[in-house]
């Protein structure tokens, strides 16, 4: 039995239970991830009938827009996945062989680089569209050359963000590494 008197043990069971109070957002990403199942598909229906007199690049503006919402799905599965994992409670899932190899071992740290590295992906595609509609009067119509500009700083900063934060990761687990901190080791 504990040494912590009844009023502590009491106030940590609470504070520990409060993690449930996750479980709401978390059925809410699985509507938004129907959300973009949705869109997706809306989409894919628009362009499939034009598919014949489109442009290739037309076609691959259209293939980037279904890799974005793929992508943004990805990660909101791995979000939701593996926070729930982290914060709420462990999936108790009987293993069909149908389960992805990286559920239960996206740890918070794996959790910011798949996260970082999504908003990069997603960044880049959408900066690759606009690359590629550059002289189409309806889109130089909606981004002139300082929007151009500020996606550009902004995957920029999205990148730098990513290998600071993999960097600071490395740094972290190095200092913990036994190696770091025995000189006779090395």
């Amino acid at each position: 039995m504990s040494d912590k008197p009844v009023l502590e043990r009491r106030f940590e069971q609470a504070l520990f239970a409060s993690r449930w109070i996750m479980a709401p957002m978390y059925l809410g990403l699985v509507v938004t991830l129907a959300m973009l199942a949705v869109v997706f598909l809306r989409e894919l229906a628009y362009y499939v009938p034009q598919v014949m007199q489109m442009s290739a690049d037309k076609t691959i503006l259209v293939i980037l827009t279904l890799i974005d919402l793929t992508l943004a799905a990805n990660l909101l599965l791995i979000v939701l996945f593996s926070g729930y994992e982290n914060f709420v409670s462990k999936l108790d899932l009987e293993d069909g062989g149908d389960r992805p190899y990286w559920m239960g071992t996206v740890d918070f740290a794996g959790l910011k680089m798949k996260l970082i590295g999504s908003i990069v992906a997603i960044s880049a595609i959408h900066l690759l569209k606009r690359f590629m509609e550059i002289g189409q009067q309806s889109a130089d119509a909606i981004y002139g050359d300082t929007q151009l500009m500020w996606l550009v700083i902004i995957h920029g900063v999205f990148v730098a963000s990513g290998v600071l934060m993999a960097l600071m990761d490395w740094l972290s687990a190095r200092s913990k590494s036994p190696l770091a901190s025995d000189p006779s080791a090395r």
